[in-house]
Parts: structure tokens; C-alpha cells; sequence
């Protein structure tokens, strides 16, 4: 395995994050994996990890489900800052995986833009 830093943001009952997690292993490498869920996020650690990634909160919100909606965060107009605070708050808000590395973060959906960055 490689020694080249990877941190997988993961949700194992999410399928694509579980093919991203084994794309990232049959690449030679054996990430960092982060259950984000579990695990929770820190307003600056969530804000640079996006920043990283070149997204906005409402970017990487998962729209899947009814927490969004429920929590109003997909009406016109919210801002940003809101968005980023209701996915500190309820994880399961955040858009998975997101994949870390020296060459970057990437929101690997679909699937294929983990290889960008490995």
C-alpha cells in the first residue's frame, strides 16, 4: 500500500461511498476512513474540507431524503451560512464522500472523481 495520504469522508450504508472506498484500495492506497455520521463535523473543519473542494454549502447538501426539505434549507434564498450550520447539526445532511489528498477534496459524485485526485 501506498504511504500517500487519502481521508474518505464515509458513510457505510451509502453504496457509492462504499465503491469509492474500494476505488480508492484498488488504487493502491488504504485511506483514512472518517464515519462523518458518527463522527460528527466541526464548523471549520466542514467549511475548509468544501472550501477545499471548491463547493458551496448548498453544493454538497444532500438533497435525498426529507431533512432538507423538513428543515426548509431547499426553499430559495437560504443562506449559506444556515445551510453549514443545519449540516453540523444533522450530518446526514452532508453529500458523501467526500475524499481528501495532497492533490485536493473532491465530492466523488459520481463515483470516477476520486480518480482526480489519487
Amino acid at each position: 500500500m501506498s504511504d500517500f495520504p487519502v481521508t474518505i469522508f464515509h458513510n457505510p450504508a451509502c453504496g457509492t461511498s462504499r465503491n469509492v472506498l474500494e476505488m480508492i484500495r484498488d488504487a493502491g492506497h488504504e485511506p483514512t476512513v472518517v464515519e462523518y455520521l458518527k463522527a460528527g463535523w466541526t464548523p471549520e473543519g466542514l467549511k475548509a474540507l468544501l472550501d477545499e473542494a471548491g463547493l458551496k454549502p448548498h453544493e454538497a447538501l444532500r438533497t435525498r431524503g426529507d431533512l432538507a426539505n423538513e428543515l426548509g434549507l431547499l426553499k430559495d434564498g437560504v443562506a449559506e451560512a444556515a445551510i453549514l450550520e443545519a449540516m453540523i447539526e444533522h450530518p446526514a445532511l452532508v453529500e458523501r464522500p467526500l475524499v481528501k489528498t495532497p492533490k485536493g477534496a473532491v465530492l466523488a459524485r459520481p463515483k470516477e472523481r476520486v480518480l482526480h485526485i489519487l
